[in-house]
């Protein structure tokens, strides 16, 4: 009975860590392709329409998507260490019978942790054909709609910042049931008036709920 449990541990973690590499090598390709299509962005393009869009969760300013800055170094390197660490564990996996030592599962465990760091930090860009979200790109047919919420006060993310707060959320969502959406603040209404204007061209939809709520913010707007 050990001796069947052990192998199929052994079996489920291989997989787990080849996927996880494939999906590693994925998003650095990604973030790849990314970093060089967000040069022909039609949004934003000047340094104070970077400024106006916030990015959970510190909440600071975005910043240009390049191969330059320390973030997408930070995944470049992060991926290729991670790569090379779960390398090692599928040869003890294959080799030994590690399997069987607790701090097998605590070395998974903490390098599970790790791994959810090496991302970029978050971003949108818009393009003539399509949506950078979070450092991978998307098409417009990828995209499920658009929402936008007023941060007053008691809604959940009034009070983090004083930048976020009176601000608005744009909540970009895809139509993969597995993909995260895109989150982000845009400080004031006349940069997220121009966010929505775009997208609106791109034809992507909004949801209705945010469509009466954008309706009636236009109405305030002398």
């Amino acid at each position: 009975m050990d001796g069947f449990f052990n192998i199929t541990a052994k079996v489920f973690f291989i997989f787990l860590f080849i996927s996880t590499i494939y999906i590693l090598i994925r998003n650095r390709v990604s973030l790849k392709k990314a970093a060089e299509s967000s040069k022909d962005a039609i949004f934003p393009s000047t340094t104070e329409e970077y400024s106006r869009i916030l990015i959970p969760n510190e909440w600071k300013e975005m910043i240009p998507l390049s191969k330059d800055t320390k973030s997408y170094k930070y995944v470049h390197w992060g991926t290729i260490i991670a790569t090379i660490f779960l390398t090692a564990l599928i040869g003890i996996l294959i080799f030994t019978d590690f399997i069987d030592s607790s701090s097998f599962f605590n070395i998974a465990y903490v390098f599970f942790l790790v791994l959810l760091t090496v991302k970029h930090r978050g971003n949108l860009f818009i393009l003539p054909q399509g949506l950078i979200l979070n450092g991978k790109y998307y098409t417009i047919h990828q995209i499920k709609h658009y929402e936008v919420e007023q941060i007053v006060r008691w809604h959940t993310l009034y009070g983090l910042d004083s930048r976020v707060d009176n601000g608005y959320k744009l909540t970009i969502s895809l139509k993969s049931p597995f993909a995260n959406p895109l989150v982000v603040v845009v400080e004031d209404y006349t940069h997220l008036e121009k966010i929505v204007k775009l997208l609106h061209e791109k034809g992507i939809a909004i949801n209705p709920k945010s469509e009466q709520a954008l309706g009636e913010k236009e109405k305030e707007q002398p």
